[in-house]
């Protein structure tokens, strides 16, 4: 730890013995402003501390073999997300965390609770004649995947270059199956991860190949599915046209032309349209905003 010289090692100084009160106050004035580096420094020190030690207990569950386990941990780890989120101190001591391997979370994420299913079957029989036990990892359930979903979604939000580290694990390819063969509380929370990783635009290229415009207006399109599910896809397509909107460049550059003939002229333009205007007013009157813009997306491709 490095803190600047304190005033009094010198030693004396050949000031008289009697300073002037403005010789005084200035020592005091420095004095003071070094107690309250000690104390910044001191105070950053602990909050890493804790930081770290939450995200290595919250991990430590996450890696478990165990669902329960898992659920436990990831849990955790969201909460610590929460509060990390509060300050933008602890958001730079968090982004600091993310560079070291130990504590970084997408790979355990990917690893573990978002790993794709694998066959089952049996290939040797050589764990039954062994003295040690097989090792099993119980599937990751409904309930720990959307929350993992969610832990994926507030890193890529708090440290934008996870969705780099994510991009490597295929998350695009991961979070599309999960989309197409999951219930409705994963696939909700499979659509607030993928507007966070498609920030990113190495992986817009993955959702262009993924089919996901498709995937997405086809879930949109269909009538027996959950309401609340189909408002989502609306507000996803909004969300991911007005970031695409303008970047020619883009992978998914051509995604209002997808729109058209996925939804209809009438569904593409009201999307296009709300994407023109700026994100005006508090956090609150966006999503309002939001939310009444996916209902008459919605209203509209129900009209066909």
């Amino acid at each position: 730890m490095y803190l600047k010289k304190p005033i009094w090692s010198d030693g004396p100084s050949p000031t008289p013995e009697n300073p002037s009160g403005s010789e005084i106050g200035e020592e005091t004035d420095a004095a003071t402003m070094v107690v309250e580096e000690l104390v910044t420094s001191l105070n950053t020190q602990r909050l890493y501390r804790e930081l770290t030690l939450s995200l290595r207990t919250g991990l430590r569950d996450a890696r478990a073999e165990f669902s329960f386990l898992r659920i436990r941990g990831l849990r955790s780890l969201l909460k610590t997300l929460r509060s990390i989120a509060e300050s933008d101190s602890i958001i730079r001591l968090f982004s600091h965390t993310q560079t070291i391997s130990d504590l970084q979370l997408v790979p355990v994420l990917f690893r573990h609770s978002l790993k794709e299913a694998e066959d089952d079957r049996v290939t040797s029989l050589d764990h039954i004649f062994s003295v040690e036990p097989m090792k099993i990892t119980s599937p990751s359930t409904d309930d720990e995947v959307a929350v993992a979903l969610r832990v994926l979604e507030g890193c890529c939000l708090l440290h934008p270059q996870s969705t780099v580290l994510a991009h490597k694990h295929g998350a695009v390819r991961v979070m599309m199956n999960i989309l197409s063969t999951r219930g409705v509380l994963e696939q909700g929370a499979c659509l607030d991860a993928l507007i966070s990783i498609l920030l990113d635009s190495s992986a817009n290229q993955d959702f262009g190949a993924c089919n996901g415009i498709e995937e997405v207006a086809m879930l949109m399109r269909d009538k027996q599915a959950d309401e609340n599910l189909r408002l989502r896809c609306g507000e996803f397509l909004l969300l991911l046209v007005g970031h695409v909107n303008g970047k020619d460049r883009s992978p998914i550059a051509s995604v209002n032309e997808d729109i058209r003939r996925l939804l209809g002229e009438k569904s593409a333009s009201l999307i296009w349209a709300a994407s023109q205007f700026g994100s005006t007013g508090d956090p609150e009157q966006r999503i309002t905003a939001l939310h009444i813009q996916a209902g008459r997306v919605l209203e509209s491709l129900d009209m066909y």
